[in-house]
């Protein structure tokens, strides 16, 4: 099965249904963007703190990694993002809107996370990753690829999954239950009886992959950049296991290369 294709269907699904990452910023906040007073998140509900960015973004090269639906580029842009890259055609043209509705230069690229070809090595100064690296199975891929095309010193704010969020009964939760069932890694068609895969590809349901935090953090390592911001997240708490955890992890790393 191609995973890449059935998640870019599965997103475009999303934008059809008016999913909250599919809803473009508005136009007050494009204009405050532009005179300085802008904000970004990575994870859902907090924002990336300012001193994770350069202070001025004037002139840097910015590739918003898996970051279609009209958020983080076209805000961005206002301070001089570069492209956005992202595998749903109807995500990119949420960006696209934001971009003719509101004067902003923006480039829109299709493609896959973890095969950024078509960007030459040390292009971009700042990569920034939404939660997103779930929808791909070898995150590794991710991480060396972003390397690749960050310049020495670049800087990556990615956000991710505690992969604690996939190991409770999806069914128990909805009633208010946390009942351990699943083991980590694996993915949401680990989770369904073989009879029940097919209906759920056809749906154009999301692929979900449950990754370690060795693969989400050592991954960074491994692939040359350091850690040197962090912060949690949850939903909100709009669900259960906000009151004990908070599921989604925000880090700030910099390319450096060895000589």
């Amino acid at each position: 099965m191609d995973t890449t294709q059935q998640n870019s269907n599965a997103w475009d699904k999303k934008v059809e249904e008016g999913s909250r990452y599919t809803q473009p910023v508005s136009s007050e906040v494009i204009e405050r963007s532009k005179s300085g007073e802008w904000e970004i998140t990575v994870t859902t509900e907090k924002s990336v703190p300012r001193d994770w960015f350069p202070k001025s973004l004037e002139g840097l090269k910015i590739l918003c990694l898996a970051s279609g639906g009209g958020q983080q580029a076209p805000v961005l842009a206002a301070a001089g993002a570069d492209v956005t890259v992202d595998i749903s055609k109807k995500q990119l043209e949420q960006d696209k809107k934001v971009a003719e509705r509101d004067g902003l230069t923006l480039n829109t690229v299709q493609g896959d996370m973890s095969d950024l070809s078509d960007f030459e090595d040390e292009y971009f100064d700042i990569v920034v990753n939404p939660v997103s690296n779930l929808f791909v199975k070898d995150v590794h891929l991710v991480w060396n690829e972003v390397s690749r095309v960050l310049k020495n010193r670049g800087i990556l704010i990615s956000g991710f999954t505690n992969p604690l969020l996939w190991i409770f009964d999806g069914n128990q939760e909805q009633k208010g239950i946390l009942d351990v069932k699943h083991s980590i890694p694996s993915s949401t068609l680990d989770y369904l009886p073989e009879n029940e895969v097919q209906d759920y590809v056809k749906s154009n349901q999301t692929i979900e992959y449950a990754h370690t935090l060795e693969d989400q953090i050592q991954g960074q390592v491994e692939a040359g950049l350091v850690i040197t911001g962090f912060f949690e997240d949850d939903f909100g708490g709009t669900r259960i296991l906000d009151k004990y955890i908070k599921t989604f992890i925000a880090t700030r790393a910099v390319k450096l290369k060895l000589d």
